[in-house]
């Protein structure tokens, strides 16, 4: 990966406690996966900021590389990667989620 993609990706991690890569965006995702975690942080109320990898083909394949995992979406909390959608969705029905996002937030 090119210096500057992963500049770009470093810039848009830290662009806010929640990012979320994505297809589409978090008024209309462009897979399920995606809707899987729009849904999800919709439902804790949790404000984040999305980006359309499908907008950016040098981030799409760039973040795959950055965290070493293989799909999209990708979730992003104070900067740490979290997982994917499937991950998401443990976290959450578990409640692990939820409490980490609130010590995320609170800090």
């Amino acid at each position: 990966m090119e210096a500057s993609t992963e500049q770009r990706i470093k810039d848009l991690i830290s662009s806010s406690p929640v990012v979320v890569f994505m297809k589409g965006n978090k008024l209309m995702p462009q897979c399920g996966f995606s809707n899987n975690v729009v849904q999800i942080l919709t439902a804790l109320a949790v404000p984040f900021e999305g980006f359309d990898v499908l907008s950016d083909p040098e981030i799409r394949q760039g973040i795959k590389e950055f965290s070493d995992w293989p799909t999209i979406p990708q979730v992003y909390v104070n900067g740490e990667f979290m997982g994917g959608s499937d991950i998401l969705i443990e976290m959450y029905n578990s409640g692990e989620l939820r409490e980490k996002l609130a010590v995320a937030l609170a800090s």
